[in-house]
């Protein structure tokens, strides 16, 4: 085989690494290497010397340790057998990388494991040829960018799980909300992928993420989305879980012809809308109170039917009161709702109008409240109310305090 008298490569700049197919050298034989070339000469499986961009001669006086491996005399001439590697150390910057099948990531929010894809570009720089060529080539005859995305796929791919997952849960974010963070995201993954990409003689310089994504019919975001916008309607009217949950038992159990329960689950359904929607339920029944209220019995003014005393006048208006048990004021015996005798001893009742209690048909006041009751005029006998000075049909001024 004959000597080859000028070692080059001007190939592709998709190749990162080229072995020159003649391994017939000589200690006369030149080797160029372009501008963003470095060129290696191995022998023997063993890296011996270095070339820079320019013009060399493979001489025992430029490679001194040629004179041990081949047993020429210094400046000697001599064919030997080796081998040319040249690497190309061009900055290349739109290297795609990408997630072959989705990754799954636990949801921080949501507690629920989600499949992630992940895509973007990076930029690398062979640092250190010698390494490079040891760690990734080994006997290749060449090594092309596609080659290279291959080999470092494991690498990048681990790194950005591990970045992903440790994001997620520190930060607490969901992962459909993390494409507001591929900034910072993309920085943090540079930094642990270039320190890995440093033991195989890379320099990485650019990574970013184009695009963090999930599957559209995957059954775990369909439900997590399901999840958001139910959780985002009952946020606008106010309602939470828990009320969201009780309103849909009864309107089951509302609707469920065989139960004997609709009537009752009807009617709570207001009360479960009345607690999302509380304020205005509550003017509502202000509203339902101001029409149910009724005059004072001693100033005429309106009072709510539960009080039980009058906010003008402040006396007290009974109410609640006749709902209570009252006794006899003769024998001390409970009297039944609506009597008009004690059922022991024959008593009539006197009911006083403003707590209900029995009371002597002589007395001038409850013994209970100290209402002033109803009597009649000491001269013609007519009804009057409780405190009247005079009598409105004949004028008699009437008597005062006591009993």
């Amino acid at each position: 085989m004959a000597i080859i008298d000028v070692v080059k490569y001007d190939g592709s700049p998709d190749v990162y690494a080229w072995k020159h197919p003649d391994g017939e050298l000589g200690t006369w034989t030149q080797l160029i290497v372009n501008q963003t070339q470095e060129a290696i000469l191995f022998k023997d499986g063993k890296a011996l010397d270095s070339f820079g961009p320019g013009r060399h001669t493979l001489s025992t006086a430029n490679i001194p340790i040629l004179s041990k491996l081949i047993n020429i005399p210094f400046g000697g001439k001599s064919p030997f057998a080796a081998e040319v590697w040249y690497v190309n150390k061009i900055s290349v910057m739109n290297i795609k990388w990408g997630t072959s099948s989705p990754i799954q990531i636990k949801d921080a929010k949501f507690n629920i494991m989600v499949p992630i894809r992940a895509f973007g570009q990076f930029g690398l720089t062979i640092e250190d040829s010698r390494r490079f060529l040891l760690k990734l080539v080994g006997t290749l005859p060449r090594f092309t960018r596609e080659a290279l995305s291959q080999h470092l796929r494991g690498v990048i791919i681990m790194s950005v799980t591990e970045v992903l997952t440790a994001y997620l849960l520190q930060k607490g974010i969901s992962t459909l909300e993390i494409n507001a963070f591929v900034g910072e995201i993309s920085r943090v993954s540079e930094a642990r992928i270039g320190e890995a990409l440093k033991e195989y003689g890379i320099k990485l310089h650019h990574f970013y993420f184009e695009n963090i994504n999930v599957p559209e019919n995957d059954p775990s975001i369909e439900k997590l989305r399901s999840v958001l916008n139910k959780r985002m309607e009952m946020d606008l009217v106010g309602f939470n879980y828990q009320q969201q949950r009780s309103l849909d038992i009864m309107e089951g159990a509302a609707t469920n012809s065989g139960s004997s329960a609709p009537l009752f689950m009807g009617a709570q359904l207001g009360g479960v809308m009345g607690g999302a929607i509380g304020g205005q339920m509550s003017n509502m029944s202000g509203v339902i109170n101001a029409q149910a209220a009724t005059p004072c019995p001693h100033c005429k003014a309106s009072i709510s039917p539960d009080a039980l005393f009058c906010s003008s006048c402040g006396k007290n208006v009974g109410a609640g009161a006749a709902a209570k048990s009252h006794s006899c004021d003769k024998c001390g015996e409970p009297l039944a709702k609506d009597a008009r005798f004690c059922a022991k001893c024959g008593d009539p009742y006197h009911a006083c109008p403003s707590c209900g209690a029995d009371v002597p048909d002589d007395s001038a006041k409850c013994r209970g409240c100290g209402t002033e009751l109803p009597r009649p005029c000491v001269s013609c006998k007519e009804p009057l109310q409780g405190g009247a000075k005079f009598c409105h049909q004949c004028g008699s001024v009437q008597p005062t305090g006591g009993q």
